[in-house]
Order: structure tokens, then sequence, then C-alpha cells
């Protein structure tokens, strides 16, 4: 991975973003408008030059939409040659974004004359909708912290480094938002929940009370089996297709009980094929941890 285009909305986490990215070892270049980046990847990444291995850029939103349709065809170029492009792109619900720029007073770039906030995060939203759709890597940050995106920054980039294909299966709660993020998306809120039990109210997916009550059902087990061999006959098609990322969400009403298990034992059933497997709970405060692999 040589070169990467680092886009997504203003607010979404991109300086966050790109500050990782060099401390992964990337030169950085950042805002760089449309019209200047075909230039910098040919000065910077082209035969002749090898001063710069590895090279981000994040892209200025401040660009038309007919000017990202073009960039869309470059883009696509570059990744039939040798340094490759992977996509990154950052997005977060309009309700947090609006929240963020209250809290730090910044001011949004597309905001001009007597244009609001929200029209402006709507005006973005569609002016990089080009770019979300090459997106080799999405990443939702609403419910995301800076640690936690730095530490999903580097997940994604050192697992695209080393391995063909990274699984994430993560658990999230529909009451909290779905994983907009995802690549598949599962929903367990038709198995028995465990909420409705005083003494399991309080615990997690991970507790072995919950672990018990859930094994406990022959539902839970249908459908454990089910996805199961759903995943493991068609995740090597998605590898197959030159993907370096899949995400497979599984959510539950709270996104603490059914959501967590089943992405436990989905993720141990996943690694038991050889895959390489990062297990994510974003309900939970917890850190992404890697499943351990059984050898190749």
């Amino acid at each position: 991975m040589k070169l990467i285009l680092l886009g997504g909305l203003s607010g979404a986490g991109k300086t966050v973003a790109l500050d990782m990215l060099e401390d992964l070892g990337y030169h950085v270049v950042d805002n760089l408008p449309l019209s200047l980046i075909t230039q910098a990847v040919e000065t910077m990444l082209g035969a002749d030059s090898d001063h710069y291995p590895r090279l981000a850029i994040g892209i200025d939103p401040r660009n038309s939409p007919e000017q990202f349709h073009i960039f869309s065809r470059q883009i696509q170029l570059w990744r039939e040659q040798p340094h490759g492009c992977t996509v990154l792109y950052l997005f977060c619900d309009a309700g947090t974004l609006i929240k963020r720029y209250r809290e730090t007073r910044r001011r949004h770039p597309l905001t001009e004359g007597d244009t609001d906030l929200a029209a402006a995060i709507a005006r973005e939203n569609d002016v990089l909708e080009p770019l979300a759709q090459l997106a080799d890597v999405r990443i939702d940050t609403t419910h995301t912290n800076i640690h936690q995106l730095r530490e999903m920054i580097r997940e994604r980039i050192t697992s695209a480094d080393k391995y063909p294909l990274t699984l994430l299966v993560e658990s999230f709660g529909y009451r909290v938002g779905l994983a907009q993020d995802a690549d598949l998306v599962f929903d367990m809120r038709c198995l028995p929940n465990p909420y409705w039990e005083p003494a399991l109210r309080e615990l997690t997916g991970l507790d072995r009370p919950i672990i018990e009550y859930l094994e406990g059902h022959n539902t839970v087990i249908r459908m454990l089996n089910d996805l199961s061999r759903f995943l493991i006959d068609w995740v090597p098609l998605f590898a197959a297709s030159n993907r370096s990322y899949l995400t497979i969400a599984l959510g539950c009403t709270g996104g603490r009980h059914r959501s967590v298990y089943m992405t436990e034992q989905l993720g141990a059933q996943l690694a038991l094929q050889g895959w390489r497997v990062l297990v994510r709970h974003r309900e939970l405060d917890i850190p992404v941890r890697e499943i351990e692999r059984t050898p190749d």
C-alpha cells in the first residue's frame, strides 16, 4: 500500500487519521485540490522517484461534483499502477457533526454566505459521493473517540500491508444506530433476549451466564450454524475480488448481549478457517482485539 487517498466529511476525524498515517510512515499532504493531486502522485511516486515510498493525501472537499467524477476515473487508473491506490473514507451522522462543530466553534469549509451548518454538511455529502462510492475502507466515526479512531486506522492499514484479507466482526446496538461502515449486517433481535432476565441484565455476551443462557436455546445454535456456513462459503469470494478488508456487523437491541455473543462465536469460527479476524464490540468500552488464528 503506497498511495492512500483520505476523504470524508469535515469533522469526521480526517486530521486524526492523517496524524496516524504519518505515525505509520506515510508522507502526508493535506487538503490538496484535485487539480494538483495527479501532479503530486506522479512527482512523489513516479518511476523516477524513490524518495517517498508511501504517500497519504487528504482530499479537499472544496471541489465541484464534476471534478470528483473526473477524479474517480484517475483513481481507477492509479489502481492499475505499481503503487496502487487505496481510498479511505470517514463519515459521521449529521447530528454528531453539528455537535462537534458547535463544541469546537470551527467553520465548516463549505459554509459561505447565508449557508447554515446543516446545509453545508448536506452539500459536502453530495459532493463527495463519487469518492465515497470508490472507498476501499469506510469508517463511521459517529460513536468513535480519537483513541478508537487511531486504533482502527492502524489496524486497517497494517493489516492491509500484511494480509490478503482481514475480517472485522463487530457487534452493535440498533438502539444506538446502525453500523453504517459494515459490508454485511445481520440482525440478532429475533433471538431470545437475556435482558428480560433481571439477574442477567447488567452482564454482557462475554460473561459465562449469558453464554449459557443463549446456548440453551436451539434457535441461537441454529442461527450460529447458518451464519457460520454462509460466511465460510462466501468470504473466499470476497477475498478473490481483491478486497483487503471486510466488515461483518451483528446487531441486537442494545448491542450488549446477543450480538456480542454471536460476534465472538462467529469470529472464532472464521479464525478456525485461517482468516485474520478482528473483533470489536461497539457498545462496550473495550479495545479491538485479534482472534488467534490456526496455523496455515
